[in-house]
């Protein structure tokens, strides 16, 4: 009798190994691999995690990865792609939920871990603003645009309407440089400088403003620059 692909059994290990102690202890290739078995019933998924981790650096970079991008590995295709977005997207969610009715003063992290896990990563420029009430807690988040790879066109007046539509009394502006270098620009400077203009009209706050790369993040409020 032949025997049994000796990956089904590896496959059986990663999930009871999971089950008893979550990703403590696994290293990123065998995350990948356990994440593809959803995807890829019956052939072997080490070659093409090993193969997703040196196209993409690591395993936040294949998260953050375009499913294009994903699918010129041999053997990941459209449900392989979508299931490794699906996740990432499910991450964001749980951490918007996680941040919504926080004192975002007293609990910044929580937002950073949502801008970031939002933002970073995505091959445009965008631009988003979390809207907070009197009591500075977060209320809701809105992308306002997405732009070009290294530009986001950002109009203080809109910030202006969709605060006042979510009867915001104050907003954190983020956005993201696909460069990856998270240090404020002379533009970002400026534009910082006419929302503010902009918000004093309406009593609106500017609480932050945070830019995010995959180097890290810069916030306005803890240099200084607001």
């Amino acid at each position: 009798m032949d025997k049994k692909p000796h990956y089904l059994g590896h496959r059986k290990r990663l999930r009871e190994r999971f089950k008893k102690a979550g990703l403590d202890g696994m290293n990123e290739h065998e995350v990948l691999e356990l994440l593809l078995t959803f995807a890829i019933p019956r052939p072997d998924v080490k070659p093409r995690a090993k193969d997703l981790l040196r196209r993409c650096g690591s395993l936040a970079g294949v998260l953050d990865a375009d499913p294009h991008e994903l699918e010129k590995v041999e053997g990941i295709g459209p449900i392989s792609s979508a299931l490794i977005r699906l996740v990432k997207e499910i991450c964001g969610a749980y951490l918007a939920e996680k941040m919504k009715g926080k004192d975002i003063l007293s609990s910044p992290q929580a937002v950073l871990e949502f801008a970031r896990m939002k933002l970073t990563g995505t091959p445009h420029e965008a631009f988003m603003v979390i809207f907070v009430n009197a009591k500075n807690k977060v209320l809701d988040y809105q992308v306002i645009l997405e732009g070009t790879i290294d530009r986001a066109v950002v109009y203080p007046r809109r910030i202006i309407e969709e605060a006042l539509a979510h009867h915001a009394a104050g907003i954190i502006l983020v956005h993201n440089h696909p460069s990856g270098d998270p240090a404020p620009s002379p533009e970002d400077r400026q534009l910082t400088r006419a929302l503010m203009e902009a918000a004093k009209t309406i009593d609106l706050r500017v609480l932050d403003h945070i830019v995010v790369g995959k180097e890290g993040y810069s916030s306005f409020r803890e240099r200084d620059f607001l």
